[in-house]
């Protein structure tokens, strides 16, 4: 356990904040339905893309705009990927995310 966290604590927070964002933008673009021969599954979409855009909202002033714009340019781009899934448009300000975000089109 020392070991662990001995090389947690080397790796920067901007760092970790990225790969977590990527683990969440990959998860959410599968869920989307844009891998080849996976079916979408727009609810579990939703809460990842929820997610993601939470955590880049939080982060955004704490790692700088170097680094969360293209965070924010993978959100948009899966905020948009869902709302062309979607069968049923949520209202605009009303997506995935969009609380955080504000509407995205």
């Amino acid at each position: 356990m020392d070991s662990a966290a001995r090389d947690i604590a080397e790796v920067p927070a901007v760092e970790i904040i990225n790969t977590a964002a990527v683990h969440l933008m990959s998860a959410a673009a599968v869920q989307c339905g844009l891998a080849e021969d996976q079916p979408a599954d727009l609810d579990e979409a939703r809460k990842l893309i929820h997610a993601l855009a939470g955590l880049v909202t939080a982060a955004a002033p704490e790692i700088g705009d170097h680094h969360a714009r293209p965070l924010r340019d993978g959100l948009r781009s899966l905020q948009l990927a869902f709302r062309e899934a979607s069968v049923i448009p949520d209202p605009p300000g009303q997506g995935p995310g969009e609380k955080f975000t504000g509407p995205v089109s």
